[in-house]
């Protein structure tokens, strides 16, 4: 475990799809989703600057395994930015499952990052689509804020957390991932590869209880 120090005014919070669908019960659920919950409600009591992502998919998603003739839920398929793993039907703009959970209480949120709402093309990390190219306007956000710290909980660690985790140190912020303020859908070893990559990038690896009682 690294020593990260006590949160600052420069450092935020990015609570990443903390939603109905990725959590037990839900379309696309992560094993144990909902246990990341009470940990960013303590976190947040920690961070003056916190920032939330939702998932926001159009009906008839092209990463929906259901826009696909004969494909399957986690089938793979080529996307003109490069392989796309298909999901089942989740987080449906203005449908419950997109929804906030209930229990997630982080109400000093600045900001709503909407990802995934184009069509043609998915979206895992806060700060770029899937091509790597198309901005949410998240960096700049950060920056016009002096906001230079960024530490990451919620869902999936090996998904959305991980590819945030990755574009947040191409944008030259420093970067601290919560293990246990995460989960994994963990397919076919991508935990064992999403964490290795994320330190080998430069991220820091820390447990909640460096940050809270």
């Amino acid at each position: 475990m690294s020593e990260v120090g006590r949160p600052s005014d420069s450092d935020v919070l990015l609570a990443v799809d903390i939603q109905n669908d990725f959590c037990p019960g839900g379309a696309l659920a992560v094993p144990g989703g909902d246990a990341v919950i009470s940990i960013a409600n303590r976190l947040g009591g920690v961070f003056e600057n916190v920032v939330l992502t939702q998932d926001w998919h159009p009906a008839k998603h092209f990463s929906f395994f259901s826009s696909h003739a004969g494909k399957a839920p986690f089938d793979s398929v080529e996307m003109p930015y490069g392989r796309q793993v298909l999901w089942p039907e989740h987080c449906v703009q203005g449908s419950k499952g997109a929804d906030f959970h209930a229990g997630l209480d982080l109400p000093h949120a600045s900001l709503i990052v909407r990802k995934g709402f184009r069509r043609e093309i998915d979206s895992y990390s806060a700060f770029f689509e899937n091509d790597g190219a198309t901005p949410t306007g998240l960096a700049g956000y950060l920056r016009q804020r002096r906001l230079s710290r960024i530490f990451l909980c919620g869902l999936a660690t090996d998904f959305c957390v991980h590819y945030s985790a990755l574009d947040a140190l191409k944008e030259c912020f420093e970067t601290v991932v919560i293990e246990d303020a995460c989960r994994a859908m963990d397919l076919g070893g991508s935990l064992d590869t999403a964490m290795s990559a994320m330190r080998e990038a430069g991220a820091v690896i820390i447990r909640s209880a460096a940050l809270i009682e």
